[in-house]
């Protein structure tokens, strides 16, 4: 941990680093952090009240000021290429049911534990009641399930900053709902149905499989237009962005057959022209060359440990990775263990192009200590020089 940070300094820096990348003549390997509010839950100094996510989840207040106070903590101690110290503009907050908003939509009930992220109950696992979803018809992208509360918190969020709101005496400059996204057909079919299940379903059951992700893929495209008009921004978009992590289980032949025309969907219906991206944790390297091919992808957001000589010499020098030590690794590992580690990716030929962007593989856990951080960003600032 750093007793000083010349918050300046590095926001000059960063801005340097970032518009490098963008023009296509980097100085040097970008790092990002996946962090969210588990990062600080708990007994965590950002967490001071010891918010749950029951009460989290539970309370548009609770949410607005915990999401701050994580914000606040992450700016001015973690290390990485994004603005650090009290933000210029403003804060920006969003509406955060973490990867529950999907499931929770579609009617799933919320589980929480002591000590960890929550969770959905799967609707469908019994099988005498798996066609009672589709026979319902779609849910209401804003009043269905928990959609109805997303939105109560969003203009709750809305009001307090049109009552001129502030925290540590700056601004909400911008509030955002969730839903905008999708975690992937695959993955909420296997949230709705039980991952085994559901699983099962495409090898026993293909049809009722093909039904399913047929019909969570239309509730999806309809909730994101929705959603999408609501806010004024445009129906479809210059280049998509999704995840689907639950494909890892899949054969690559299997994938073709029954879940490539679904997201294939997707992306016809929300993007234009343009670069598609994706976010793949898990063993899920197998498929990316075919989705460069088939579906446009090129940046991929991976959660796993890879090859990345074989990734980079597989896709080319002109398609985004994004990936880095795992959070196993960061978690268990000294500062000079991660400082190797990094130093190991960064020799491997990712950089080749310019176009890699190191990352934890794939969101911060609370165990992952400061110290641990500024090793791998020291490191990516002097390995990562091209």
């Amino acid at each position: 941990m750093r007793a000083e940070i010349d918050y300046q300094r590095h926001n000059a820096e960063v801005r340097q680093v970032w518009e490098a990348y963008h023009r296509g003549q980097p100085l040097r390997v970008p790092m990002i952090l996946g962090i969210n509010p588990r990062y600080t839950a708990f007994d965590h100094p950002a967490n001071p009240r010891r918010l749950s996510f029951a009460q989290y989840f539970g309370d548009p207040e609770g949410m607005l000021t915990r999401q701050l106070e994580h914000q606040a903590w992450v700016r001015l101690h973690v290390p990485q290429d994004a603005e650090m110290g009290l933000p210029e503009k403003g804060w920006e907050v969003y509406v955060d049911f973490l990867n529950s908003y999907e499931a929770g939509w579609f009617g799933c009930p919320l589980r929480f534990f002591s000590g960890e992220v929550p969770d959905t109950q799967p609707l469908l696992q019994d099988e005498g009641h798996k066609w009672s979803l589709l026979e319902k018809g779609l849910p209401d992208p804003f009043s269905g399930g928990l959609m109805e509360r997303n939105w109560a918190f969003y203009e709750y969020f809305k009001r307090r900053q049109q009552e001129g709101f502030t925290y540590l005496g700056k601004p909400l400059a911008r509030v955002m709902p969730t839903g905008l996204g999708t975690d992937g057909p695959v993955t909420v079919a296997c949230n709705l149905r039980g991952a085994a299940e559901f699983l099962t379903d495409l090898a026993a059951d293909p049809e009722y499989a093909r039904q399913l992700l047929a019909y969570i893929t239309e509730a999806t495209l309809s909730r994101i237009r929705a959603y999408r008009q609501h806010l004024g921004q445009p129906l479809k978009t210059n280049g998509c962005g999704f995840a689907d992590d639950a494909i890892q289980s899949l054969s690559l032949q299997m994938y073709t057959d029954q879940v490539l025309p679904f997201h294939r969907q997707l992306i016809e219906g929300l993007s234009e022209v343009g670069a598609n991206a994706i976010h793949l944790c898990g063993d899920a390297t197998r498929f990316f060359p075919f989705l460069r091919d088939e579906l446009g992808i090129r940046s991929f957001d991976t959660g796993f440990p890879i090859d990345f000589n074989w990734v980079r010499q597989t896709l080319g020098p002109e398609v985004e990775i994004r990936g880095g030590p795992s959070v196993m690794f960061l978690g268990a590992a000294t500062p000079a263990q991660v400082r190797e580690e990094v130093r190991r990716i960064l020799g491997s030929g990712i950089s080749q192009g310019g176009r890699f962007i190191l990352r934890e593989g794939n969101n911060l856990p609370p165990d992952v200590g400061l110290d641990q951080l500024w090793a791998m960003y020291d490191a990516v600032r002097e390995f990562g020089r091209y």
